[in-house]
């Protein structure tokens, strides 16, 4: 079973390309209603009081819940798309599912 480690030392694209060997779905990752920038680490994108830290996700893991503990480590939003990043995943199926 995959499994995605995230800190708030990575880069955003990284942390793309990391979400999409592992699940095979598309992270997007904002900074308030625009895409974060590639280059930008997700510290420096966190927002109010949010401290950062770590966590870890798997292909069980739902989708809501996934979008959820980011934005409640982070401080920062995302959302998980289908492979081709053409519609959202729905909030009630788990991150593998997504990415088929």
């Amino acid at each position: 079973m995959a499994e995605l480690k995230v800190s708030g030392r990575i880069l955003v694209k990284s942390l793309k390309a990391q979400f999409k060997a592992a699940f095979g779905s598309t992270l997007r990752v904002y900074k308030g209603n625009n895409f974060a920038d590639e280059n930008a680490t997700l510290a420096s994108l966190r927002t109010g009081d949010v401290k950062g830290g770590e966590f870890s996700a798997n292909g069980n893991m739902l989708v809501g819940n996934f979008e959820k503990k980011f934005k409640e480590t982070f401080g920062i939003n995302v959302q998980v798309a289908n492979a081709k990043d053409s519609a959202l995943a729905d909030n009630g199926i788990t991150l593998t599912a997504a990415g088929k």
